[in-house]
């Protein structure tokens, strides 16, 4: 019995062991981006990123905010982006994920058969990009940014396992007091399925935050431009640094062009660092009670 203690004891001592220096290994590349953010235009350029800076600069934080309406604008639309997208996105998917559990529908397995063949096939880039601009017309508009990720299969598997597990109970009650069927989702089913609300909606918004793809495709107009794809022009085009040194009237040859995309990069991490913390045990709760019941 005391062997097979220590035996424990030493199997989880190992396993904290590899799990902290997993965990310092993906916080490794972050600290070099912030570290290097904070250094100096040539001590970049001659020594690379090191993990602490040789000589702090905050040349690249000050060239950023000297002309910030641009940053600004770009970050408004990620966040409006984000927090739109978030709420449309995950109230439709919980909604197609509760129809098509329900026995009493009809039509819910050939519903479901087709939003699983989505996932395994598509029509193609092209004529993906010809349906959206010819037909629904959206090229230089704001839903041109909400629709591509409106929907994701595996977000309706994850709700559609929770809606699974609720009683069929809990909606006959519903119905015997009277409510429709969008009362009983709303009221009586969404709130049993907070964790699993939670979870897709963390999953929405990191693929609406760091979207810059379909900004590419469908968007030509700066007022409409995210931070993500502001910072990709700016990491990939000398344009955008053009524009930029412009506007701040600091000479090309003078511009602290790498300490720059490293502040971009910190500025961009740093809203889902700080957010997600904060909505991490209804993850965890999320996946775990989904794989559990599913």
């Amino acid at each position: 019995m005391r062997r097979r203690s220590k035996d424990r004891a030493l199997f989880q001592a190992l396993g904290y062991l590899y799990l902290g220096c997993l965990s310092l290994l993906c916080l490794l590349p972050i600290w070099l981006i912030f570290s290097g953010s904070l250094s100096s235009e040539d001590d970049v350029i001659r020594h690379g990123y090191e993990m602490i800076p040789r000589n702090v600069s905050f040349a690249g934080y000050r060239m950023m905010f000297e002309a910030p309406e641009a940053i600004l604008r770009s970050l408004a639309v990620s966040v409006a982006l984000t927090v739109v997208g978030v709420a449309c996105g995950a109230f439709l998917t919980a909604m197609t994920a509760y129809v098509i559990q329900r026995p009493d529908f009809k039509y819910r397995n050939v519903i479901s058969f087709y939003i699983y063949l989505t996932s395994v096939f598509t029509g193609g880039l092209v004529p993906w990009y010809i349906m959206m601009v010819n037909y629904f017309h959206m090229r230089n508009n704001f839903m041109a940014l909400i629709v591509p990720l409106l929907f994701n299969v595996f977000y309706i598997l994850i709700m559609k396992s929770f809606f699974r597990a609720i009683p069929d109970a809990i909606v006959e009650s519903g119905k015997i007091d009277g409510a429709g069927e969008f009362t009983i989702f709303l009221k009586l089913v969404l709130p049993i399925a907070k964790p699993g609300l939670a979870t897709i909606s963390l999953f929405i918004a990191l693929a609406y935050w760091n979207d810059w793809f379909s900004a590419m495709l469908f968007i030509n107009k700066d007022s409409l431009i995210p931070l993500q794809l502001f910072l990709y022009n700016l990491v990939n085009k000398a344009e955008a640094l053009n524009n930029l040194a412009g506007q701040t009237g600091i000479p090309m040859t003078e511009l602290p062009k790498e300490t720059v995309k490293l502040s971009m990069t910190v500025l961009v991490i740093t809203p889902i660092m700080f957010i997600y913390p904060f909505v991490q045990r209804y993850v965890v709760s999320g996946v775990t009670l989904g794989a559990v019941k599913g």
